[in-house]
């Protein structure tokens, strides 16, 4: 697990960009010299801390550096009870901070569908959507300040596939203040499951603030355990956590890896 410590939520932003635009091969996929045979897949996050991230993918796509072109997206979740038209939904989320700013193709940007009558039908038809593209490429997560990832509550089975999953009261107060009263919060979503997001090639998580820094305290130091879901990419061959101060002020281990990332860094640079 690489973590990388970052001054603040600006620069967690700037250098996610950089390394997804590197590790996605973004750049590549605006003047391919060949077709590529298959989109590259990508899974995205919501809530707050990915804006940042988000903006300087639109920014580099209006500039012509990146394109989206020849990639697929996965949502990680969509709450149950909002329709896509509803401004509180994922896919209003989505439409408003990137995909109506970048050229990715219209049918290849996916989310839970949750204004249905078969939910269970509907997250088993996401699950097999995602094994018929051939899997995530590269997963972006956020995490909740009690550990989880996607809607994956404390609890949680490990080894779990896109489902509905009860939100917790936690939670729901955290996405409280994207609804009008608590009440309004919706109490169920389909959510990718943490097998799901496990089976992604590499994954970038993002944090910012001091309410998050208990959860990445747990993720990355504590045991691997049910109850911090995210704890379970300890298990990861390929993860990248980028974190700003106050989310790293209860590593215990903060000494190490800023100096892990400093030879990594120099190595780089000699190479």
């Amino acid at each position: 697990m690489r973590v990388v410590i970052l001054k603040n939520a600006a620069a967690v932003a700037q250098a996610a960009a950089e390394e997804s635009i590197h590790r996605i091969g973004l750049a590549d996929l605006n003047t391919p010299a060949t077709p590529l045979e298959k989109p590259v897949v990508i899974g995205l996050a919501t809530g707050g801390t990915p804006l940042g991230l988000y903006r300087a993918w639109i920014q580099a796509y209006q500039s012509g550096q990146i394109s989206f072109a020849n990639t697929m997206s996965f949502n990680l979740d969509e709450y149950v009870g909002l329709p896509p038209e509803d401004p509180r939904s994922y896919h209003a989320y989505m439409n408003e901070n990137l995909f109506w700013h970048i050229d990715i193709p219209t049918g290849r940007s996916f989310i839970p569908r949750t204004n249905v009558s078969n939910l269970e039908e509907s997250a088993a038809d996401y699950e097999w959507k995602i094994e018929q593209a051939g899997g995530i490429d590269y997963q972006i997560l956020g995490i909740g300040s009690d550990g989880h990832i996607g809607f994956n509550e404390m609890g949680s089975s490990l080894a779990s596939r896109t489902r509905v999953k009860t939100l917790t009261k936690k939670t729901r107060l955290d996405n409280a203040r994207y609804f009008d009263t608590l009440e309004a919060v919706p109490t169920m979503a389909i959510t990718m499951g943490i097998g799901t997001i496990m089976n992604a090639r590499s994954i970038l998580l993002l944090a910012t603030g001091a309410g998050k820094a208990k959860a990445i305290r747990d993720t990355v130091e504590g045991p691997v355990t049910a109850m911090v879901p995210a704890s379970i990419l300890q298990f990861h061959d390929d993860v990248t956590l980028m974190i700003d101060e106050e989310a790293a002020q209860d590593l215990s281990q903060r000494e190490y890896y800023l100096e892990s990332e400093a030879n990594r860094r120099r190595i780089e640079q000699t190479n």
